[in-house]
């Protein structure tokens, strides 16, 4: 039967446009806060690419109005499948600006439901730590690191594993303080995903899809080598969740 969708995300920053325009228009900036690594040809017509995981996602771009707005999206599938984004970003008096998300589309199939609380939850994290991103480290750029943990049975007993060892007596909490190399502060909890961000680093662990907990971290500390960290990481998810 499939699925017909749209989601809106919307906060008010203390950036500037043009700073959130970076962050949601170049390569660089994506990579920083968003998931792997990815490419931008501006312009209308212009195209978005993405890689993670094995996955390589493109994108057209269909409006190019800087720094107001920005939208691209999948050409659709056989099977009716597509995805869209679109940005709005409106400076205020004050200082501040104001940045919209919407994020539509299509899901075919009959099972469409576990996806779609899937890519919701993580298009919620997304937008959290872009808006964390240009809140905290606008005018850095971050190296993304990528690592798969092993299949996880129980997600319940996992959340409640991850919080020990960042400290914590059980599952994560927006708000509190944990230890992950430095002291940081837990910014995004949902029923897919944490978000932690220390002074030079956003931790994300998510839940993959019908797969293992995930690790898809952006590390602002200079000379950060991904190769390095992406063992490390890969590593440490089998020690707490193996």
């Amino acid at each position: 039967m499939g699925h017909e969708f749209e989601l809106t995300d919307t906060a008010e920053v203390g950036a500037t446009p043009e700073q959130v325009w970076d962050a949601i228009a170049t390569g660089p900036g994506i990579d920083s806060w968003f998931m792997g690594r990815n490419e931008v040809e501006g312009g209308t017509g212009g195209t978005v690419r993405g890689a993670f995981g094995g996955y390589e996602p493109e994108y057209g771009i269909r409006s190019w109005e800087p720094p107001g707005r920005l939208a691209y999206g999948s050409a659709t599938g056989p099977d009716g499948r597509r995805i869209g984004y679109e940005f709005l970003v409106e400076g205020r008096a004050s200082g501040s600006t104001v940045i919209r998300c919407v994020t539509s589309g299509f899901l075919p199939g009959d099972d469409w439901e576990d996806e779609f609380e899937a890519m919701t939850a993580g298009g919620a994290l997304f937008f959290r730590t872009l808006v964390e991103y240009v809140t905290h480290f606008a005018g850095r750029t971050a190296v993304p690191v990528t690592a798969f943990g092993p299949p996880v049975g129980d997600w319940d007993r996992a959340w409640t594993q991850l919080g020990v060892a960042l400290g914590l007596a059980g599952r994560p909490a927006e708000g509190e303080r944990v230890r992950l190399g430095r002291e940081g502060v837990v910014y995004a909890v949902n029923d897919q995903a944490v978000g932690v961000r220390t002074p030079d680093a956003m931790y994300r662990f998510l839940r993959g899809f019908h797969g293992p907990m995930v690790a898809s971290h952006h590390l602002f500390a200079p000379g950060t080598d991904p190769v390095t960290e992406e063992k490390a990481w890969g590593e440490w998810l089998d020690r707490v969740f193996g």
